[in-house]
């Protein structure tokens, strides 16, 4: 089984995102694990009239809310399950595309440049970032800001069979990482899980120097 098969089979059995939010919200940005839990999309300050990418988009919620606060948007997932299902739910949304492809390879073959970079539990967290960062560095306009969260290092989670490697980075691993490929100001959060779970979350964000 290749590793997209093996993201598409995980995306298939995955539980859909709900279509309301504790608030009431039709739309929002989740950065943790948890519903209802965490820090919202002012990480990313004012996204209005900012091109976005998602490195590994899923279901296409994250962006699309950022896509309802003016930004325009591009979600890349490996897994083609994951494209259906965000086209079917937020096609209809103007400024918004889905693409099936590898992290690596899409940015090795586009043109297009971006003011913010995201990555939720996404490629970041599975590609090696000594290939992925300068490729990620090299779309992003002058300061852009990258953002990406996954598990802390340690952590158990669950992930697609065959998926590959997850790199995990301590906070002062991904700061070293990140000023190597071109990226200042990095600042690393650890997030605390809600009252009665144990693994937290890491949120990283960066500019593009």
């Amino acid at each position: 089984m290749s590793l997209a098969e093996s993201w598409d089979r995980y995306a298939v059995e995955s539980k859909p995102r709900r279509t309301v939010n504790a608030k009431g919200e039709t739309t929002w940005l989740n950065w943790t694990q948890y519903a209802d839990h965490g820090p919202n999309e002012s990480v990313l300050g004012p996204v209005a009239g900012r091109r976005v990418l998602e490195l590994g988009s899923g279901s296409g919620s994250n962006l699309a809310h950022l896509v309802t606060l003016g930004a325009t948007g591009q979600g890349v997932d490996i897994a083609p399950a994951r494209e259906t299902v965000a086209r079917e739910r937020w096609g209809n949304l103007p400024g918004l595309e889905f693409r099936t492809a590898e992290a690596t390879a899409f940015l090795k073959e586009t043109d297009e440049t971006f003011d913010v970079v995201l990555s939720i539990f996404g490629a970041v967290w599975f590609a090696d970032p000594d290939t992925l960062l300068p490729l990620i560095r090299s779309r992003m306009a002058p300061g852009g800001i990258l953002a990406f969260s996954h598990l802390p290092p340690g952590s158990q989670g669950p992930k697609p069979a065959k998926a590959g490697l997850r790199h995990d980075r301590t906070p002062d691993e991904w700061a070293r990482i990140l000023t190597g490929h071109g990226f200042s100001d990095v600042c690393v959060s650890l997030i605390d899980p809600p009252e009665g779970r144990t693994a937290g979350t890491m949120l990283v964000r960066a500019l593009a120097a």
